[in-house]
């Protein structure tokens, strides 16, 4: 008698008949764009979960700017560790109302493969280049539909297309607005710490109402919100958090943005960034044939072949690149 069970698709599938009624079941899925035999073991989502671990782009994220950019020392947070705490909230959250885990830790992985180096700066310097804004969110689809297909569910390429507060409609899941607020919460938390660490600001300097309301340490921090998410979900039958404790998160907000994100001294270190990616995407529209073909696709203009290899690229391998394309050679 084996002391093990064998728990197939099948048996997951049928374990979700347990979930809140609000979750989203592997087996209501929309589908894929190309239909697929179903895994032996994995449910739809646990198999998406699975596919965008193993993408190039999600281990480039190791690389990428979360706030500083191209950071010494060891302990700063960087676009890969940022995506493993909104994946540890978003999960937890889930977990706690009954939702769908997978689906909503699938959404939480993918919803920055498509990040610009240079963080939020890099959405800025890429956006004279295509009609409108350029997003990071849509890239992240772009990415994992188009530059490395991996044939996903519907429902997160639409909760990866919609994490951010700016885009509508809004998620059509319940996990997927668990991501937007795991984010927040993510960022706010672990943002906070890097500018302590880099000396920026003090604990001292928070407003006293944040403190007050949240606490003094990052783990108070991030559970208070998680609770203040899960309560008032299940008080009032969607996803929201609770009023007072989000109008302090919008104080926190509000303060990392003046004192931080927008800080003057960042101003010199975000104009040279933005010459990084503005120059990389006009040296490879014009030289088209120097973008590998791995970086894009076939059908792209120059324009769009240049941004996604640009896009795609690591903080310091744009750095190596601008380096070598533009820095005068003394000695050639």
């Amino acid at each position: 008698m084996s002391e093990f069970l064998r728990r197939t698709r099948e048996i997951r599938e049928e374990a979700e008949k347990s979930l809140a009624p609000a979750a989203t079941r592997s087996t209501e899925s929309r589908g894929r764009v190309e239909e697929e035999e179903p895994d032996e073991y994995r449910t739809a989502f646990e198999r998406d979960r699975d596919r965008i671990i193993h993408t190039k782009a999600f281990r480039r994220l190791k690389h990428k700017t979360q706030v500083f950019i191209n950071p010494e020392g060891d302990h700063f947070v960087t676009r890969l560790t940022h995506t493993l705490q909104v994946t540890q909230i978003g999960r937890s959250m889930a977990a706690s109302l009954g939702l769908n885990e997978a689906l909503t830790e699938a959404i939480c992985l993918g919803h920055d493969v498509g990040h610009s180096p240079f963080g939020h700066t890099g959405e800025e310097a890429l956006a004279p280049y295509v009609e409108g804004e350029w997003l990071h969110s849509a890239h992240s689809v772009r990415v994992l539909s188009a530059l490395e297909p991996q044939n996903l569910s519907w429902e997160v390429i639409d909760g990866i297309r919609s994490h951010s507060w700016k885009i509508t409609p809004p998620p059509s899941t319940p996990e997927g607005m668990l991501c937007r607020f795991a984010d927040r919460i993510a960022y706010l938390t672990h943002d906070f710490a890097d500018a302590i660490r880099a000396g920026l600001i003090g604990l001292a300097d928070l407003p006293s109402p944040v403190v007050a309301h949240f606490g003094d340490t990052s783990r108070e921090w991030i559970n208070h919100m998680i609770r203040a998410v899960v309560d008032h979900t299940i008080e009032v039958g969607e996803v929201q958090m609770n009023p007072e404790t989000l109008g302090t998160m919008h104080k926190l907000r509000g303060f990392m943005f003046e004192k931080v994100y927008l800080r003057p001294e960042a101003e010199f270190q975000k104009e040279r960034a933005i010459v990084v990616i503005r120059n990389l995407v006009d040296y490879f529209s014009h030289h088209p044939d120097e973008v590998p073909e791995s970086t894009t696709v076939p059908e792209a203009d120059p324009v769009t072949a240049a941004i996604d290899f640009v896009a795609g690229m690591t903080d310091r391998y744009a750095i190596t690149t601008h380096d070598r394309l533009f820095r005068p050679r003394l000695f050639d």
